[in-house]
């Protein structure tokens, strides 16, 4: 029989000596529960801590932690503004910049076109590059007395127009030559007049490596037009003597290369005086 009190355990022999083996354990469990108590106290301690530093941190911020500087935003006071606030706004000028002078209006008078009519000023260098195509320049020329140029009446028109110069060049492409001639006149109703009572044709210009080509009633290809105050005619054909028709693609390609060109060159003409006027100080 046993009896406990105190936490302590007498034998089962009655004979009053204590269960020393039940002390030791007993004692044992009281130590373990001790140090549980402690960890976990421990715990609670550290998670008080870290509660009491976020406190502080937060307080030290002045409540804006994680906003950056505690001005930003803070609209100016009024001393910060600027005092006078009825400075006029910058104004800008109601009248449009005038137009750039009109290329064409440079080339249409000879009041205006002033720059000197050159072969080599209409027709450059040695040869003619029109994309992949190359067409070598053969021999050129400038009079004054236009009719000298021509074959059939067409002199006679130009000269009752009252055409002022004739310079011609003539290029050679694939058996292929055509000479092209620019009549200068004083107006562009006179260069007009001229294209339209055009008869007759300009005359072929041989040399310079080009053989004698339309000439001696040879069928060949003519054109004529106007740009400005210029009239540009063209005849063109096989170096062989070859009559042309309408077949001869060959032919017209390049007689339609010398056209084209010709034109680009009048109409640069108007743009380098009209560039010039322009940057003119009075311009």
């Amino acid at each position: 029989m046993s009896f406990g009190q105190g936490g302590a355990s007498w034998g089962p022999g009655g004979d009053g000596t204590p269960d020393w083996a039940a002390l030791a354990d007993q004692s044992a469990a009281r130590a373990r529960r001790k140090r549980l108590l402690m960890i976990g106290g421990g715990a609670l301690a550290t998670v008080a801590i870290g509660a009491i530093v976020t406190t502080a941190v937060v307080t030290s911020n002045g409540g804006n932690a994680g906003k950056g500087d505690k001005n930003a935003g803070r609209l100016p006071a009024p001393a910060d503004l600027p005092e006078d606030t009825s400075a006029p706004a910058p104004s800008f000028s109601s009248v449009a910049p005038p137009p750039p002078p009109d290329p064409k209006d440079y080339i249409s008078g000879a009041d205006k076109d002033k720059a000197p009519v050159t072969v080599e000023g209409f027709f450059p260098g040695k040869r003619l590059t029109m994309g992949d195509r190359v067409h070598l320049k053969g021999a050129t020329s400038s009079s004054a007395k236009c009719a000298t140029g021509t074959q059939g009446a067409l002199g006679s028109v130009l000269t009752n127009n009252g055409c002022k110069q004739l310079i011609r060049a003539t290029y050679r492409k694939d058996g292929v030559a055509v000479t092209v001639g620019v009549a200068v006149f004083d107006t562009e109703a006179r260069a007009k007049k001229a294209v339209d009572q055009a008869s007759g044709g300009l005359a072929s210009l041989s040399g310079g490596g080009v053989n004698t080509f339309c000439r001696g009633g040879t069928v060949c290809l003519r054109t004529s037009n106007s740009y400005g105050r210029y009239a540009y005619f063209t005849i063109g054909g096989f170096l062989d003597g070859r009559r042309v028709t309408t077949a001869d693609e060959n032919v017209y390609a390049v007689n339609k290369d010398l056209t084209n060109f010709t034109f680009r060159q009048i109409h640069r003409r108007g743009q380098i005086q009209a560039s010039q006027a322009a940057a003119a100080p009075n311009g």
